[in-house]
C-alpha cells in the first residue's frame, strides 16, 4: 500500500510553524524560519495589490536607511534595525507565498494551527499548575505567554464558520470552541478580549456606517463610559490575584499610553504609565535635531530612558531599539514621514474590495477588522513589528486567498460569456 500525501501539507506545516515560532520569542530564530520559507515557497506570479503593501514596509526601510547615513550607530544596532523593519515584509511575503491554492484550505488551516497552539498552552498551563503549585495569575501569564492574538483569529473563523464555509458539525464545532475559549481566556489579556470585540464587530458590520451601526457603536461608546465610571470609583491592587489584577490593568488602559506626565523616580508613576513615559522621551530626543521629526534618527538608533529598566527580556537596559508604541518605534527610525507611510497601509488594508461575491465580502470584513485592531494595538504594542508578532503572515494568507476567490469568479464569468 502506497501512502500518497497532499501537496499542499508541507505548505500547511510550514505556515504552522511560522506562525508557532514566534510564541518562543527568538526573534534570531524566528527570522531564520521565515527567511527560509519565504526562499523555499516563491511564487512565479505576484498581484500588484501585495506588491503594494510591501512597498509601504520597504519604503519605511529606505527612509531608516537613509536617515542612518547622517548618524553613527553601532554595527550591531544597524544590523539588528534592518531585521526589525524587514519583518513586516517577510511575514506578508510567507503568508501570501504558502497559499498555494484552494486545497490548501486556508480557513482550516487557520482554525487547526491555532487549535495546536491552545492545546499546548493549557498543556503548560495545567503543568504549572500542578507541578509548580503555581494559582497567581501573574505567574501563570509569566510561563504560559501574556497573549496569543493567533487564537484569536481561528476562533473567530470557528465562530462565522458557516458564513466561512467550513464545513463543521455543530458537535465538532463546540469542541474546538471550547478548547479555544479556554485557553485564550486563561491570557487574561486586555488586547486579545479588545480584538476579539473588534474583529466580531467587523464581521458584523458595524463599522459600515449607517443607522445600525451609528445606533450600536453609540451604545457600545455610552456603555464604556458608565463602565469606566464605575472602575474609576473602586480601587484594585496592580499586585492581586486574578480578576482584581485584570480590572486594575483594565482600569488603567485609557491612560497608560496617552498620559503627558510621568515621575521617573515614583515606581508606581513609572510602572504603571511606562509607554506614556516612552512615547515622551522619544518625542523629546528624536525631536532635538531640525530634521529627526520629518525622517527619524535611523536604523541602529536606540533611545535613552535615563535609568535602568528591567526588560522582558530579563535584562537591566537603558538604550531601547523599539518601543511598546508601534508609531513611536516607526517615529524613532523614520520619523513623521514612515508613521504615514504606516498608518497609509492600515488605511489601504481596511478598504474593501469591491465585488459581488459574498464570501470575498467575508474577507473583506475580516481584513477590516484586523486594519482597526492594528490601529488601536499599534498604540501600546508594535504592531506588525513586534517581534512575537504573526498578524503580517495572516495578512499574507487572507490576501492571497481572496485574489484566488476573485480570480476563481472572473474565471466562471468569462466562461459562461463566452458560451453561445
Amino acid at each position: 500500500m502506497i501512502l500518497k500525501l497532499n501537496k499542499n501539507l508541507p505548505y500547511q506545516v510550514l505556515f504552522a510553524l511560522c506562525v508557532m515560532v514566534t510564541y518562543l520569542n527568538i526573534y534570531e530564530l524566528t527570522f531564520v524560519v521565515w527567511s527560509f520559507t519565504a526562499a523555499v515557497s516563491v511564487k512565479r506570479i505576484y498581484s500588484l495589490r501585495i506588491i503594494n503593501y510591501l512597498l509601504f514596509f520597504i519604503a519605511i526601510l529606505l527612509i531608516a536607511f537613509i536617515s542612518a547615513l547622517y548618524r553613527e550607530h553601532s554595527t550591531y544596532n544597524y544590523l539588528r534595525d534592518v531585521s526589525y523593519l524587514l519583518k513586516p515584509v517577510l511575514g506578508l511575503l510567507v503568508g501570501y507565498q504558502l497559499c498555494r491554492n484552494y486545497n490548501i484550505k486556508p480557513l482550516h488551516t487557520i482554525v487547526y494551527t491555532g487549535l495546536v497552539i491552545a492545546l499546548i498552552h493549557l498543556v503548560i498551563i495545567v503543568y504549572s499548575i500542578i507541578v509548580y503549585r503555581i494559582l497567581n495569575i501573574h505567574q501563570l501569564r509569566h510561563y504560559g505567554g501574556y497573549f496569543s492574538d493567533f487564537e484569536i483569529y481561528s476562533l473567530l473563523v470557528l465562530i462565522f464558520s458557516e458564513r466561512f464555509r467550513l464545513g463543521f458539525t455543530k458537535k465538532y464545532k463546540m469542541l474546538l470552541l471550547s478548547i479555544l475559549i479556554v485557553s485564550s481566556v486563561l491570557y487574561v489579556s486586555r488586547t486579545n478580549f479588545l480584538q476579539l470585540i473588534i474583529l466580531f464587530m467587523a464581521m458584523q458590520g458595524y463599522f459600515t456606517i449607517n443607522r445600525r451601526s451609528l445606533t450600536i457603536m453609540g451604545s457600545l461608546v455610552l456603555f464604556i463610559i458608565l463602565l469606566y465610571s464605575v472602575l474609576f470609583s473602586m480601587k484594585f491592587s496592580r499586585n492581586g490575584s486574578g480578576m482584581e489584577a485584570f480590572l486594575f490593568k483594565v482600569k488603567n488602559a485609557p491612560i497608560e499610553a496617552f498620559k503627558t506626565k510621568v515621575d521617573k523616580d515614583d515606581w508606581q508613576d513609572f510602572n504603571d504609565n511606562y509607554r506614556s513615559y516612552e512615547t515622551m522621551i522619544t518625542r523629546r530626543q528624536v525631536g532635538a535635531t531640525p530634521l529627526g521629526p520629518w525622517f527619524g534618527k535611523g536604523l541602529g538608533s536606540t533611545i535613552d530612558l535615563g535609568k535602568q529598566v528591567w526588560s522582558n527580556d530579563g535584562e537591566f537596559i537603558r538604550y531601547i531599539p523599539t518601543l511598546h508604541n508601534g508609531y513611536s518605534t516607526v517615529y524613532l527610525k523614520s520619523g513623521i514621514a514612515g508613521v504615514l507611510l504606516y498608518m497609509w497601509f492600515l488605511f489601504y488594508l481596511c478598504k474593501k474590495q469591491k465585488t459581488n461575491n459574498e464570501f470575498v465580502k467575508e474577507l473583506n470584513l475580516f481584513l477590516l477588522g484586523t486594519g482597526v485592531f492594528l490601529f488601536l494595538s499599534s498604540w501600546v504594542l508594535l504592531g506588525l513589528y513586534l517581534k512575537i508578532e504573526n498578524k503580517s503572515i495572516l495578512i499574507g494568507f487572507i490576501l492571497c486567498f481572496r485574489e484566488m476567490v476573485v480570480k476563481r469568479d472572473n474565471i466562471i464569468a468569462n466562461t459562461n460569456n463566452e458560451q453561445p
